[in-house]
């Protein structure tokens, strides 16, 4: 398992190697603009370039750009519709730039306006994103924790969209521990998460999934609360090993993304921690 963390790409994307060194990650992850507004980044193309070189220098393993949480590809309302989709292409296009092994995104919202009114913006918008991947690049999408209407709440809906989108050959998954947990999935009992990956594998093909998110929960099983916490400090705790460990999740990214200290992101101890949960449950 390549356990890593999302860390800024503030000064340049390829600054972001540096800091995943820094703090021992073994993968990464990146905005590739900043999440607080909708005007993309215009990256000096060398950046991209630094960026592979000092990958391929530091021996990081999964790389994985995730799409602005601003990013609704089911929203009604027409602007932040065509902002989304206009964002999730440009983030698809840095990922190719810099070798990424995918763009993870959240499919969005519906709003209230039903699952069957929402996949008719989702699966043209995602169409328009596919059709920038490349055998590099894919495009994950990510369940989520299941609150306000959210499509991707469970691996049903991301089957349906995986159908309906003819099964396309670089369309992944990403899985995160934080948001199994608040939809209803214990991945602390092994047996559920058995049961999970069971699921997704006979639904979509355990093939397909890329990546994971490592992240301790704030928020109460089944609560579609997405509340994340330090690793070993949520209700979680220790027996995130069973996530971490679990066989069929090995070789894997796997990407810290908790508050840290003072929230600035994960550090050294948090990644440390997360590796170390790691040794002791696949012992």
């Amino acid at each position: 398992m390549q356990i890593g963390a999302h860390v800024s790409a503030s000064g340049g994307i390829h600054t972001a190697i540096d800091r995943a060194v820094a703090i021992g990650a073994e993968s990464v992850q990146v905005f590739t603009q900043s999440p607080r507004t909708w005007r993309p980044t215009n990256h000096d193309p060398r950046s991209f370039e630094r960026f592979r070189e000092r990958r391929a220098e530091a021996g990081i393993g999964g790389v994985l750009c995730h799409a602005l949480y601003l990013c609704n590809l089911a929203a009604p309302d027409d602007s932040i519709y065509e902002r989304s989709v206009t964002a999730l292409r440009s983030t698809m296009e840095v990922a190719r730039g810099i070798g990424a092994d995918g763009v993870v995104f959240h499919v969005g919202s519906h709003l209230g306006s039903g699952l069957q009114k929402g996949l008719e913006r989702v699966l043209p918008a995602m169409e328009q994103v596919l059709a920038l991947t490349t055998d590099e690049t894919w495009l994950l999408m990510e369940n989520s924790a299941g609150a306000g209407g959210t499509i991707g709440r469970s691996i049903e809906e991301l089957a349906t969209l995986y159908e309906r989108l003819d099964r396309h050959p670089r369309l992944g998954v990403c899985l995160d521990s934080c948001h199994l947990y608040v939809s209803g999935v214990d991945v602390t009992d092994p047996a559920a998460l058995e049961a999970c990956l069971d699921e997704l594998d006979a639904a979509i093909g355990l093939d397909r999934l890329r990546a994971l998110h490592v992240n301790d929960s704030a928020a109460p099983l089944g609560s579609n609360r997405d509340r994340h916490a330090n690793i070993l400090e949520g209700l979680l705790g220790e027996r995130l090993g069973v996530f971490l460990a679990n066989p069929r999740l090995q070789e894997l990214p796997a990407v810290l993304e908790v508050a840290g200290p003072e929230n600035r992101g994960p550090d050294a101890n948090e990644v440390r921690k997360a590796k170390e949960l790691h040794a002791r449950w696949t012992a």
